[in-house]
């Protein structure tokens, strides 16, 4: 199996749906699951309404595809999105997708991806329908992608005055608890790079920094109420495992 730094991706953006002002986040973001080896991005590159994102094409060596709106109320862009994802899966030129968009649209086109074997990556703004989101094997919301203020907890401290991170509810930490449960051995401790990637294949837009945190060790540090962590030296190794448990286990 292909480590998943090894995956070709093929990205596909959709212009009307995206807005154009972190695209070197984006691509960095990307390049942590894979090499992008097809970046293309889709629109009618005669309105103004996409012209922010011609300067980036060049610096970014993204294909614009050309695809004017033939129906007035019709989303062109969308149907020759899905029709290149096609092509390209049945080229088995790539490993992977990274769909780029907040439309609901290309949910079936996430779901068709998944079926025939490939990885799927959505990006998209947090008001992208759950749907698409649930549909894709991991989902990155673009709020979060490059903001600096996400930082060991602080940015979850002072996030009412900043910005809009997720709470961490009882529902959330009902998720976690279970999670920690499914990977626990017989004395409740669970190995956390296991229970988060867990936690992604039950919630695809799982990610730390949703609530402020860089990394999900910070995360479950700051949940002194509820858990235990323990920091294991890794024999002949400079690096450290970190395990979790549930509180009163």
């Amino acid at each position: 199996m292909k480590n998943k730094n090894d995956l070709k991706l093929a990205v596909l953006i959709d212009a009307d749906n995206i807005p154009y002002s972190n695209i070197k986040g984006m691509l960095d973001e990307i390049a942590k699951f894979g090499l992008p080896t097809i970046k293309r991005i889709y629109g009618d590159w005669t309105k103004p309404t996409v012209s922010g994102w011609k300067p980036a094409l060049l610096e970014h060596a993204i294909t614009p595809i050309q695809q004017y709106g033939y129906t007035t109320g019709k989303n062109a862009t969308d149907s020759a999105m899905i029709i290149d994802a096609m092509d390209i899966l049945h080229s088995e030129k790539v490993d992977g997708f990274c769909l780029v968009s907040s439309d609901s649209d290309f949910t079936r086109l996430a779901i068709r991806l998944r079926e025939s074997g490939k990885t799927v990556f959505g990006i998209g703004e947090k008001k992208t329908p759950k749907p698409f989101i649930v549909a894709c094997d991991k989902f990155i919301y673009i709020e979060i992608i490059g903001n600096k203020e996400i930082s060991k907890g602080k940015a979850a401290q002072s996030a009412p005055n900043t910005t809009e991170f997720d709470a961490i509810d009882s529902k959330f930490i009902k998720l976690l608890k279970t999670t920690v449960d499914d990977i626990a051995d017989d004395s409740g401790w669970a190995f956390l790079a296991e229970v988060g990637a867990l936690i992604m294949k039950k919630k695809p837009d799982f990610d730390p920094r949703n609530y402020g945190y860089p990394k999900l060790t910070p995360l479950i540090k700051s949940l002194t109420k509820e858990f235990v962590v323990d920091e294991r030296n890794v024999e002949n190794k400079h690096i450290k495992h970190i395990y979790v448990k549930i509180k009163g286990k």
